[in-house]
């Protein structure tokens, strides 16, 4: 255990450091480790590297199929806003989710899915979950790009506020994180939660606004729908990426705040509960 994780573990104010100065430490594993992630997900496919950009469009064309044609799903928009297509509208929630879905399906496993990295004691195991960040990263920026030239070619519009895009991310990049370090040391102790996380996905995902407006849902249904924390998330990115609307600050400050305490829990969970690591594996 490092000073920095001691002082975590600790309490004392050296905790406010720990991770930022282990990602420090370690960056060029986490840059080899990331590229890894992404070019393996590839390797021996004929396409390589295009599936990350004909993925997206597969995938968007059985939503908008299912919900803008067989259920004929409209989407409201805000007053003197130009009106975009719905697979457009959909293709910004499913991006937000896409994200979320590959970080949380994958933590649980980042540490059992290496084991041979627990049995060496000088491996820096917290750092596992950034190169899955980043890995989810590289296919959301394909996405947003796919995004961009669909919207030029539907419905022929551009926001520029869409380069704000990151900035509405970000907190959100933070809270799984914080939730990559609490399931990756959760599942070497209790390996249901791999199969937990992907029906939790499924669930989030339709009681969310990647689908369907908040404000279109019943009233006695609708609570569900805003605590989820996907929602306040693709709300802001469909009105940067979308309707050219500067973003909530004052609401991403609250989601930044809350998610900054999120990851240095589940950063102190991996650090306290790593010691057992290799006597489960």
């Amino acid at each position: 255990m490092t000073a920095g994780d001691r002082a975590l573990v600790s309490g004392s104010p050296g905790f406010l450091f720990a991770p930022v100065a282990s990602f420090l430490r370690n960056r060029s594993l986490i840059h080899e480790l990331s590229k890894r992630d992404v070019l393996g997900r590839y390797r021996g496919a004929s396409f390589g590297l295009l599936w990350s950009l004909i993925s997206p469009f597969l995938m968007l064309g059985v939503y908008t199929f299912a919900f803008g044609n067989v259920l004929n799903n409209r989407w409201p928009r805000p007053p003197g806003e130009q009106e975009s297509s719905y697979a457009i509208i959909l293709f910004v929630g499913l991006i937000c989710h896409g994200f979320f879905a590959e970080c949380l399906s994958r933590s649980p496993l980042l540490v059992v899915g290496n084991p041979s990295y627990v049995k060496r004691v000088v491996f820096p195991l917290e750092v596992l979950p950034w190169p899955m960040i980043f890995s989810a990263l590289f296919h959301m920026f394909m996405n947003i790009v796919v995004f961009a030239i669909l919207r030029l070619c539907v419905d022929h519009a551009f926001s520029w506020t869409i380069v704000l895009f990151p900035l509405v991310m970000l907190p959100f990049v933070v809270l799984m994180l914080g939730i990559g370090w609490l399931l990756a040391a959760a599942g070497v102790y209790f390996r249901d939660i791999s199969q937990i996380t992907g029906v939790l996905s499924t669930a989030l995902l339709f009681t969310s606004s990647a689908i369907v407006p908040v404000n279109s849902v019943a009233e006695k249904y609708r609570m569900i729908f805003e605590l989820n924390p996907l929602t306040f998330i693709i709300d802001q990115a469909r009105a940067v990426a979308l309707w050219s609307q500067m973003p909530d600050w004052q609401g991403l400050g609250i989601y930044l705040l809350v998610s900054l305490g999120l990851a240095y829990g589940g950063y102190a969970w991996f650090v306290a509960t790593r010691k057992g690591f290799g006597d489960v594996i």
